[in-house]
């Protein structure tokens, strides 16, 4: 069993309802996939990206007044699992042409291999996925 393997397969951390989370959110990815093998790689810009977008996402739009979000990193098999809870209502979309604000999903759909929300109680998680072990040895996966 390599170092990698003995590493935890979920890490989370909450944050508050602030701009600066996004930069914490950020750094406490780098050093998650570090961690687990994947710090400078092409696919580690990729969820540092999304990361980026979703906690913004979730600090504008979905974190009310006095609540937390949380951002749960994990690893299924192959694939690296991005997840961000909040407690505000809506369900966040991609946003088309002409449409004011809301790019950042479209970021995330088009740098992920799959990006979905779920309703919780209360709240939302917007997630994404990645395929983790190809991405970052340079071969493609998925269907971007």
């Amino acid at each position: 069993m390599n170092e990698t393997t003995r590493l935890p397969l979920l890490r989370e951390r909450f944050f508050r309802r602030e701009r600066r989370s996004a930069q914490a959110a950020r750094r406490f990815t780098a050093e998650v996939l570090t961690g687990w093998g994947l710090g400078g790689t092409e696919l580690a810009d990729d969820v540092l990206l999304c990361v980026s977008e979703l906690v913004t996402n979730a600090v504008i739009h979905g974190v009310p007044p006095g609540r937390q979000l949380r951002l749960l990193l994990r690893r299924e098999g192959r694939m690296l699992v991005v997840e961000v809870h909040d407690s505000g209502g809506g369900t966040p979309h991609v946003v088309h042409d002409g449409d004011e604000g809301g790019r950042g999903l479209l970021l995330v759909a088009a740098l992920s291999d799959k990006w979905g929300v779920r309703e919780r109680e209360p709240g939302k998680a917007v997630w994404c996925e990645f395929g983790w072990v190809s991405k970052a040895l340079g071969r493609p996966v998925g269907s971007r």
